[in-house]
């Protein structure tokens, strides 16, 4: 794929994964009768979770480079 392709994807990718993020999040505050909130330590978690991912994606580019 050339570079343009893989932006492309990569940013639809992230563009829908975000919206299920955020229909779940508003499913849960429908569903618990509260506002829609994050608390800190929520948002640390969700950072750190999120770093990890996109570690382990620039690890998949290096281990296709190694071939």
């Amino acid at each position: 794929m050339n570079g343009n392709r893989v932006l492309i994807l990569g940013a639809l990718i992230g563009a829908a994964t975000g919206l299920v993020a955020a229909l779940m999040l508003q499913r849960r505050a429908q569903t618990t009768g509260r506002e829609i909130s994050l608390s800190t330590g929520e948002g640390i978690q969700l950072g750190v979770m999120i770093m990890g991912l996109l570690r382990a994606v620039a690890a998949l580019a290096d281990k296709e480079d190694n071939r």
